[in-house]
């Protein structure tokens, strides 16, 4: 057997300061810092007091954000932001955002999740941190209120499949993309309590952002967490030395449950049809088809570049007749800084609908919600039954360039 570590073994190593981290052992870490979103905020308040909490274990390590509820849409939204102040001012905590972004593009971009930390957080998709070398996944309320308490997780170290490409992607292919590809490979329980390592020359050219997109949308596949080398790039991006992070690697002669690996060059767009995230398509096989809405933002797709992206494609054109674009920046940072490129300028002259950043229509509380009958393409990261208006709406995933592509044309058009 193979006696070097994958990274999920090598965080778990640093975390417990122990030698060896094998898939299956069980292990108590310790936990960096943990993040609670709006939705999760009454339920998990409630397990902690049941458990007889008073105070939590550490204030600068608890992140709650407002980011699925906002703006309110219903009544009852409200009261979750009445418990979550009343929770913020009595644990004094001071990592607190309310409409400041999604959480998942808050939590790297604020320096809330680094390289090497263990984070944990009240939705699936917190697997999104792993762009930086974070082990970060998803927990339920009653998990989290125990680690409020105590600071500490349980966790059996997984297995890992190892994901390599390499070579160059062709244009109008992005990491978008590739994600929906392996999702599509590996089927929707084909990383179930896995780990997903990426790498290969196609990987070290990409930025943190198209990395994030990727790890984003792991869970698809059922992904315990999706883990990116730190180098240079994330340094950058996480305000750390890479003297700091150097020991995050994976060994050569690591373990890997599987090994998968794509020619960057052999790559193309490609969709995730109604209503599975693992039914995929290329785009030319469905070009034409008719479209009602389009919708770029979430947190898997609603970074600057994305915004720039879809830009470009819309310089100078207009929306198709009877569609409605909607576009959402992922934080309300990069809504400034897509202000200050121009990117928003050219959307909105296109005929784009630019809403606050938020979860929007990803979650389908707000900001484009369809009914019956309709159809859309967004950029987000799950197209199930119901999820954007009634279980009658049919939901494409796709890149901002293929969105942005269709949305000129008003049918599934491929931005190559």
């Amino acid at each position: 057997m193979s006696m070097g570590h994958t990274l999920i073994e090598k965080i778990v190593m640093k975390n417990t300061g122990e030698s060896s981290a094998r898939p299956g052992e069980i292990k108590t870490v310790k936990v960096d810092r943990v993040m609670i979103h709006d939705i999760f905020i009454p339920f998990v308040v409630d397990k902690f007091r049941e458990m007889g909490f008073t105070k939590v274990w550490d204030q600068d390590k608890v992140v709650l954000i407002y980011d699925h509820l906002v703006p309110t849409s219903a009544v009852e939204d409200v009261r979750h932001f009445k418990i979550g102040d009343a929770f913020v001012k009595e644990q004094g905590l001071t990592h607190f955002h309310r409409a400041d972004g999604i959480c998942h593009q808050l939590m790297p971009e604020m320096g809330y999740a680094k390289p090497g930390n263990i984070v944990f957080g009240t939705d699936s998709h917190t697997t999104t941190y792993g762009c930086v070398g974070c082990f970060s996944s998803g927990i339920g309320y009653t998990e989290m209120a125990a680690v409020l308490g105590t600071g500490e997780m349980w966790i059996r170290v997984p297995e890992t499949i190892k994901v390599v490409i390499d070579g160059k992607l062709p244009q109008g292919v992005y990491a978008k993309d590739i994600i929906l590809r392996l999702i599509g490979d590996l089927r929707a329980d084909g990383a179930t309590y896995k780990v997903l390592e990426f790498s290969g020359t196609a990987v070290e050219e990409m930025s943190v952002s198209s990395r994030m997109t990727i790890s984003n949308m792991a869970i698809e596949a059922g992904a315990k967490a999706a883990l990116f080398a730190p180098d240079e790039k994330t340094c950058a991006y996480s305000g750390v030395k890479m003297e700091e992070v150097d020991w995050l690697y994976a060994d050569e002669d690591a373990n890997y449950c599987q090994v998968i690996e794509y020619k960057a060059e052999e790559l193309v767009p490609v969709l995730a049809c109604p209503s599975q995230v693992d039914n995929i398509h290329d785009v030319s096989e469905l070009a034409g088809t008719k479209l009602d809405q389009v919708f770029i933002g979430s947190c898997t797709n609603g970074r600057l570049e994305d915004l720039a992206v879809a830009a470009e494609i819309l310089r100078g054109k207009k929306v198709a007749p009877f569609v409605k674009l909607i576009v959402t920046p992922a934080s309300r940072s990069i809504y400034k800084e897509a202000v200050e490129a121009g990117y928003i300028k050219i959307l909105a002259q296109a005929g784009a609908i630019i809403t606050h950043p938020g979860c929007g229509l990803c979650c389908g509380r707000a900001c484009g919600i369809l009914t019956d009958g309709e159809r859309v393409l967004a950029t987000n990261n799950r197209n199930f039954l119901g999820r954007m208006g009634t279980n009658k709406v049919e939901i494409y995933l796709g890149s901002p360039a293929t969105a942005a592509a269709s949305a000129v044309t008003g049918v599934i058009t491929s931005p190559v």
